[in-house]
């Protein structure tokens, strides 16, 4: 009898464990999904959370608060960069804008501003896009359409990219990543004439920030800011209508957010809250953890290896960003970011920020924090904090983003003071704290190597390894041995493309990343070019037809 009762208390304790094992732990959804899930973003520009289901009720945005219902939210997470190339870049790469030469905003243009050459980020040799990486991993990955990462993406990159790439253009049964941008929130959308459809009353309540007038010229780029979430909500459910028509939503991660904070004038381009933080929300098969809320401070370099986590790949030992889902076993205590030149005109700062507190260290700190960026200056709103300006009109808090200097460093309850308007760096009660992120900011610029001070020609010159042009990526070599065709380059770093330009059914194929030896086929011409990130690619070569 004892036998029996040991047998069955045995058996219930493994079933008991089996249970607990089969059971995704709080912050690992992995065993709810295959070996290779569907993955799928929806990504706004310029958008802050000024949404419901992160405490603005503004207005109705259903089809987000949907995807919030059904999923997490994630409430900390910032980019490195308050607009959007360098911004990419972090989330392409894995890699700080500043650390690999991205940091500056608009590197192939304005040069006739900054007497520059034109030039790209230049990652280490290893750095691959890491769409390219899970294309390697079988995935099919569209883009639809925005790129703009501060360097022209390799051939490899995607199976497609355009206005009309789709998950529907994979082969059945093919694992997707698919990227879908919605431009409606971008900063032009402030713009006047404003001739986009009117979604929400005209006369709504409105929070208006204390950085700006509230007046009838604020309240209506405001308004309109408002407006186009409200239309970005009806594109974003046109899209999540047609993954529930394939019969995909329950086999697809769902991930929103935006590619930097608010578009208002005090919001883009600067690093505090209000041009960092954005929403983010996740949709996990079977509704994992539906409703609740994630706190964790999570930077958009940490997007690229928790991606290929999920999609069951190693993520490679280059990447300066840590994984938030899964087994890891601690999470982040800070988040970074900078900014240097925008457009025209440059400035340099980096910032480091806890769970509660931010530290700015202003490098050109004779140098007011207001630069007159052109195109920002054509939103009304900016246009009338000038004229208030002008006039002596701007009250304590609007008339801080203009004064002439800024001081070398500051201090920022960021709990309390949401705005950043309150400068804490002389204040000893918060000494120690002042102490504990200006070390860590010295960390990390060690850490990635940024020299926040360097002028951009000689970062350019450090790209580009003291050469005068933009580097080359070197022809790929070709070698033709029993029926297959190795490739070979010898620029390091280089990622080799191919495809098969035989016929009008093959050209405009996508590029296939070249592994292994191509078995070559009669009276088929292949394609090759290789390409190293921030060099020109290689020219074109053309492996002609066997017969």
């Amino acid at each position: 009898m004892l036998r029996l009762r040991m047998t069955a208390l045995i058996l219930l304790i493994g079933a008991l464990t089996a249970c607990q094992i089969s059971q995704p732990s709080e912050n690992d959804p992995s065993s709810l999904l295959s070996d290779r899930p569907n993955i799928l973003w929806l990504v706004a520009e310029d958008m802050g959370p000024y949404l419901a289901s992160f405490g603005d009720s503004t207005i109705s945005t259903p089809n987000l608060s949907r995807l919030a219902a059904e999923g997490v939210r994630y409430t900390h997470v910032y980019s490195p960069s308050g607009v959007c190339a360098p911004s990419r870049a972090a989330i392409a790469t894995g890699m700080y804008p500043s650390s690999i030469g991205a940091n500056y905003m608009r590197t192939t243009s304005y040069t006739e501003v900054t007497g520059l050459p034109k030039y790209e980020a230049v990652p280490p040799p290893p750095v691959r896009m890491f769409s390219q990486l899970l294309r390697q991993a079988g995935y099919y990955c569209s883009n639809r359409a925005k790129k703009d990462y501060q360097f022209r993406p390799p051939v490899t990159a995607w199976d497609e990219s355009g206005d009309e790439a789709h998950w529907r253009n994979r082969a059945t049964g093919q694992p997707f990543f698919s990227i879908f941008n919605f431009g409606v929130t971008h900063e032009s959308g402030l713009f006047e004439p404003y001739e986009r459809k009117t979604v929400i009353p005209e006369d709504l309540e409105l929070p208006i920030p204390p950085y700006l007038p509230d007046n009838e010229i604020g309240k209506r780029d405001v308004w309109k800011m408002y407006n186009n979430i409200a239309l970005l909500d009806e594109q974003v459910g046109k899209v999540l209508d047609q993954l529930e028509e394939d019969g995909l939503l329950e086999e697809t991660i769902v991930m929103f957010y935006a590619d930097h904070g608010g578009p208002l004038p005090r919001q883009k381009r600067l690093i505090y809250d209000a041009g960092l933080r954005v929403p983010m929300i996740i949709r996990f098969p079977d509704k994992w953890r539906a409703g609740s809320v994630e706190d964790q401070l999570i930077s958009f370099i940490d997007f690229a290896p928790t991606m290929l986590g999920l999609a069951g790949q190693n993520p490679p030992t280059y990447l300066q960003g840590q994984s938030f889902l899964g087994t890891a076993d601690h999470q982040r205590a800070y988040i970074h970011a900078a900014a240097d030149r925008f457009d025209g005109f440059t400035d340099h700062i980096r910032a480091v920020r806890d769970g509660r507190f931010k530290y700015i260290r202003n490098y050109l700190p004779g140098q007011g924090y207001y630069l007159p960026v052109v195109y920002r200056e054509r939103i009304p709103v900016m246009q009338e904090l000038l004229r208030m300006r002008d006039a002596g009109e701007l009250n304590e808090i609007q008339a801080q983003w203009f004064r002439s200097s800024k001081p070398r460093e500051e201090l920022f309850d960021c709990e309390n003071d949401p705005h950043e308007l309150v400068n804490l760096a002389e204040d000893p009660q918060y000494a120690e704290k002042l102490k504990e992120l200006r070390v860590e900011m010295d960390r990390w610029l060690a850490y990635i190597g940024d020299q926040p001070d360097m002028e951009e020609r000689a970062l350019i010159q450090h790209l580009w390894n003291g050469e005068a042009e933009k580097p080359q990526t070197e022809e790929p070599i070709l070698t033709e041995s029993a029926g297959k065709l190795s490739i070979e380059c010898n620029t390091s770093g280089a990622s080799i493309g191919y495809r098969k330009v035989s016929s009008a059914e093959t050209a405009g194929t996508p590029w296939e990343i070249y592994s292994e030896p191509i078995q070559l086929e009669e009276g088929v011409q292949w394609e090759i070019q290789a390409h190293r990130i921030g060099y020109r690619p290689s020219r074109t070569v053309i492996h002609p037809a066997i017969r």
